[in-house]
């Protein structure tokens, strides 16, 4: 029996807000568990920038254990709590939110290492980093050594960068040539770390400043090149006060 238009229009409308109220209790039911996923893969990226994690490790336990984190903002002071009063969680700040900001008003996060076996040893600085890549926004974190210009490892992740060109960046192999690399010169001075245009350079352009590039990706390359320059910049008030005190006192408060 052929329908009217009304009876259309209106089992159409039920039907809608029927199938949105059921996926909007899923959302809601599933947001907890999605959030929980999002909180784990980051801590795991932020370890996977100064340890080889293995199948099957209990990556919350060994972030609980060894990472001790802080906000400082562009001066290198330490904030600690926000406008309103209440405390400033580095692992909830979102780096991506921050990013909107002008690099005067963001806070950044800093993740320490701290050594297997003896926790007021620190062993790593781990910095987080985000910039744009060739079709959206690309992100990582860059660990450093104790001395504060000697890279340790390297993350990086991206949104939408083109696969087997620019999306390379998520490679072990790719993120490693970043690895024993110098971030300052001899005098103190900060240089960063560019990744040079093409694949399989010369070794004698790949110095302490230089790694080899990737091959058709030269814009996103630019982009992790523009993304490292710029938050060492950022971090660079606080790099050196640690540098001047000479101790780490204001990471274990």
């Amino acid at each position: 029996m052929r329908q009217s238009n009304t009876y259309i229009i209106v089992f159409s409308a039920i039907l809608t807000v029927i199938l949105g109220g059921l996926l909007s209790l899923a959302a809601v039911g599933l947001g907890p568990t999605q959030k929980k996923a999002v909180e784990l893969d980051t801590r795991r990226q932020i370890l996977s920038a100064v340890i080889e994690l293995k199948d099957g490790d209990d990556v919350l336990s060994i972030y609980n254990e060894r990472i001790k984190s802080l906000v400082v903002n562009i001066d290198g002071d330490v904030v600690k709590k926000t406008e309103s009063g209440g405390p400033i969680i580095a692992e909830n700040v979102n780096i991506a939110k921050e990013f909107t900001k002008a690099p005067e008003n963001r806070l950044y996060p800093v993740f320490t290492l701290k050594n297997a076996n003896d926790t007021s040893i620190i062993d790593a600085y781990i910095l987080p980093l985000y910039g744009s890549g060739l079709w959206d926004n690309i992100w990582g974190f860059i660990a450093l050594e104790p001395d504060l210009t000697t890279i340790r490892g390297a993350k990086f992740d991206h949104a939408g960068e083109t696969p087997g060109l620019g999306a390379r960046i998520t490679e072990i192999e790719v993120q490693g040539r970043f690895k024993g690399k110098k971030i300052t010169d001899d005098l103190g001075e900060l240089i960063s770390v560019k990744m040079l245009k093409g694949e399989n350079n010369d070794s004698g352009k790949l110095d302490d400043y230089h790694v080899d590039g990737m091959s058709g990706a030269t814009i996103t390359s630019n982009g992790v090149n523009n993304m490292l320059e710029n938050y060492l910049k950022y971090y660079q008030s606080y790099l050196n006060k640690i540098s001047d005190d000479g101790t780490v006192a204001s990471l274990n408060k």
